[in-house]
């Protein structure tokens, strides 16, 4: 296998989408080797100007945001209100095989590219759609913003410790989500037009991805009629699975099974046969008490000290570490996680890598090499030449 070829480095996107969650898709899919080219009004994706922090001064100055979701494209400037950008935006279609959009409902008819246009411009064309609360149903017309659908969807209802304080997931996780969800889609879509030599559409939504990981949120609500509420750091339905606090910082353990709860109470010294304790649900159901054993017990040392009995006795433990101190991390480092990039402008920058390897690879993503977020329209020249080229 060529060790510089990447998975899907024989498509071609063309990503119309703004802010975080079409552009996480674009960027997913970047990483895996696809041509990623990036359509912006002239004012630009409106995470340019998402800040602070920036780096940089003056005409060169970009948003650390807009430098998280973007790596891997290149970027063009269209003004879709002039007939002579329509046309470029048109070429570009032709040539695409997948088109990812996140306006709101109907404005991509507006901009008369609706879906028999741009199927007639291209039947092979695969589109992502990526809407706020989808692209129908009475509330199919209103705008998606991350947090929003965290709150609309349920999610911050089981996020944090004070029902008065509904807390959001604190990255866009809706946006993240809905990102993966359709790149995912998209896979999908082009497999299926191997075999039949035509396009379709992809829709998801903010809404429906965080519904989506409601997981065994959503059952107990659908299944048992149990409307769940917040747990703080602890597991809703295991325990002891949580933080803790000790002398020093808070360390977190996860006793996933009994076999592990035993071994956890023998280490820390809690008494194994305590009937409160004694089996899963019991132990659910004495939450309070059991934390306050285990908090009794652990202020005697350092996390350290717990740490590393734990690690001894094959206990899952952890720290709670902060963002800093993740990317210093060995293993973090070990797993291609940091990505090397020279930016038109910026220099060399060091931005978070792909999550996925591949067996022959030591690197994050599918490509070796990775592209810097481009400058706003960097790439004019050559994607507005490229466009008007005849079609092979």
């Amino acid at each position: 296998m060529d060790p510089h070829s990447a998975p899907l480095d024989d498509l071609v996107v063309l990503d119309l989408t703004r802010a975080l969650a079409g552009p996480h898709a674009a960027m997913m899919l970047g990483d895996m080797g696809a041509r990623v080219i990036k359509v912006e009004s002239p004012a630009g994706d409106d995470t340019r100007g998402w800040g602070p922090p920036f780096i940089g001064e003056g005409d060169e100055r970009e948003s650390t945001y807009f430098l998280a979701a973007n790596r891997n494209k290149e970027s063009v400037v269209l003004d879709l209100k002039t007939e002579e950008d329509r046309e470029v935006l048109a070429g570009l279609v032709r040539r695409s095989d997948v088109l990812m959009e996140n306006f709101r409902v109907g404005v991509l008819e507006r901009l008369g590219f609706g879906l028999d246009r741009l199927h007639e411009l291209n039947p092979r064309l695969i589109l992502l759609s990526i809407t706020g609360f989808g692209h129908d149903g009475p509330e199919a017309t209103r705008a998606g913003y991350d947090q929003i659908a965290q709150g609309e969807g349920g999610l911050m209802s089981i996020t944090g410790s004070d029902p008065d304080q509904p807390t959001k997931v604190g990255v866009p996780i809706a946006d993240l989500l809905a990102g993966m969800n359709g790149a995912y889609g998209v896979l999908a879509a082009l497999h299926e037009r191997s075999r039949t030599g035509r396009g379709r559409v992809v829709r998801t939504s903010l809404l429906a991805s965080v519904v989506g990981v409601h997981a065994f949120q959503g059952t107990r609500w659908t299944v048992a009629k149990e409307v769940p509420g917040m747990s703080g750091p602890h597991h809703p339905s295991i325990a002891p699975y949580g933080l803790f606090h000790t002398a020093t910082s808070p360390v977190q353990i996860a006793c996933g099974s009994e076999t592990l709860w035993r071994s956890f109470a023998a280490a820390a010294g809690i008494d194994v046969d305590d009937p409160r304790f004694a089996t899963n649900g019991d132990r659910v159901g004495h939450r309070e008490e059991l934390t306050a054993v285990i908090e009794e017990v652990f202020a005697q040392q350092p996390a350290e000290h717990w740490l590393e009995l734990f690690a001894g006795a094959g206990i899952p433990s952890g720290k709670v570490r902060s963002i800093d101190d993740v990317y210093s991390w060995e293993q973090t480092r070990s797993q291609g996680l940091l990505l090397d990039v020279e930016h038109a402008t910026q220099g060399s920058l060091q931005l978070p890598g792909s999550p996925i390897r591949f067996d022959d690879q030591p690197y994050s993503g599918g490509r070796a090499t990775h592209q810097a977020p481009p400058t706003l329209g960097q790439h004019d020249a050559e994607i507005r030449a490229w466009a008007s080229e005849p079609l092979s």
